[in-house]
């Protein structure tokens, strides 16, 4: 817990900070399907202010489709390794942890500037050579409210995310170019749903197998799991993710006068300040209902569960024993369910493991497993 504090804190001055990315170019191109290309430019990508990483790297928006089936348009950032090479190359789709629900904390307004949390982490991807997708997800840096924890808007928002890349002429990868996907926490979740839509939405994508941690796959037990303690700011944040996807929830019905200026509190900050506003606070400070006994929220957060749809591609799914914020039983039972539907999944408990601690000490092992299948080898996993 410490540690995480520790290591929470220290990105909290970078974190508030982000702004968006640079102006983008005119349209590539018509409106068209899923993955096409709406507008792209160059920006620059670094894991710490003015890090060199020997890359290329574009922002871009790109068209999508939301949980409900209507197309939208969702911004991102694709990253290519200047190391010689052309043609085609890995490409990981990478799904980010929560940074928050302002424009402001999308991965592509930090990443130019050095303040994406995660951008070690994909700095080691590119450095094995592999270019990297990053989804803002779904009103994260584009209009309209970030849809966070809805997991079909994310998994859509994934796949064409890699779809675009593909699609970027200046990024050279092409549709031979093989895709991993990648995502822990938020973005287990949203690399978890991705894995399970490859098969209907995007089967075109030479997919080689999934790599994802810290699932928070049943958002009700999630949610009961986080009720009044440190991770209690992420239920409200959910909250208002479906509601921004589902806005006949009509979440505000439900808030008191604390419940609707936390939510706007939560809508102007990134997670840092997020998590420690809402620190310890119970669902029944902030309503006058609570909305997670109603049928119609229960219903569409049990449509974010994962493990009902087995992914068609092998799948490394990680999970810590302590994790403080997602239990440690939806990732095991999202492990059972994902055996019992035929997937083929490789498990790995981690003992030592708390929330944050878990995507960082499992990334190179996650990437290595990754490495793997981008090199044709075959893997039973160990249902």
């Amino acid at each position: 817990m410490h540690l995480r504090t520790r290591a929470l804190a220290a990105v909290a001055a970078l974190a508030v900070s982000f702004g968006l990315a640079g102006g983008t170019a005119a349209a590539d191109g018509p409106a068209g399907a899923p993955g096409d290309i709406v507008s792209s430019a160059p920006t620059s990508f670094h894991p710490l202010p003015g890090q060199p990483t020997h890359t290329k790297a574009w922002h871009i928006t790109y068209r999508s489709t939301t949980a409900k089936g209507a197309p939208n348009v969702v911004s991102g950032t694709v990253i290519v390794p200047q190391d010689g090479r052309t043609g085609p190359r890995p490409l990981v789709t990478y799904a980010v942890g929560t940074v928050g629900l302002a424009d402001h904390c999308a991965p592509s307004a930090g990443f130019p500037r050095g303040t994406t949390m995660e951008a070690n982490l994909i700095q080691l991807l590119t450095a094995r050579g592999w270019a990297v997708a990053v989804t803002d997800y779904e009103g994260l840096g584009t209009p309209g409210d970030h849809t966070y924890a809805v997991g079909r808007a994310e998994g859509h928002a994934v796949l064409d995310a890699a779809r675009a890349a593909q699609r970027l002429p200046q990024a050279g990868l092409g549709k031979k170019s093989p895709v991993g996907i990648m995502g822990y926490s938020q973005g287990g979740q949203a690399s978890s749903w991705a894995a399970e839509l490859h098969d209907s939405y995007a089967p075109e994508l030479d997919l080689r197998g999934t790599a994802t941690g810290g699932v928070p796959a049943d958002l009700l037990k999630t949610a009961d799991y986080n009720n009044g303690g440190i991770g209690a700011g992420l239920v409200l944040m959910a909250a208002t993710g479906q509601d921004a996807a589902y806005p006949e929830l009509k979440l505000d019905g439900y808030l008191n006068a604390r419940g609707r200026s936390y939510v706007d509190f939560l809508k102007k900050h990134c997670v840092v300040v997020d998590t420690v506003a809402g620190l310890f606070k119970r669902i029944e400070d902030v309503t006058v209902k609570n909305p997670l006994y109603e049928s119609d929220w229960q219903r569409v957060l049990r449509s974010s569960r994962l493990g009902s749809h087995a992914p068609d591609r092998p799948v490394y799914l990680y999970h810590g024993v302590i994790d403080e914020l997602i239990p440690y039983a939806v990732g095991k039972q999202l492990r059972a369910d994902w055996c019992a539907a035929g997937a083929t999944v490789q498990w790995k408990s981690l003992p030592l493991g708390e929330h944050v601690l878990g995507v960082i000490s499992e990334s190179v092992p996650a990437a290595n497993w990754l490495a793997d299948r981008f090199a044709g080898r075959a893997t039973g996993g160990n249902c």
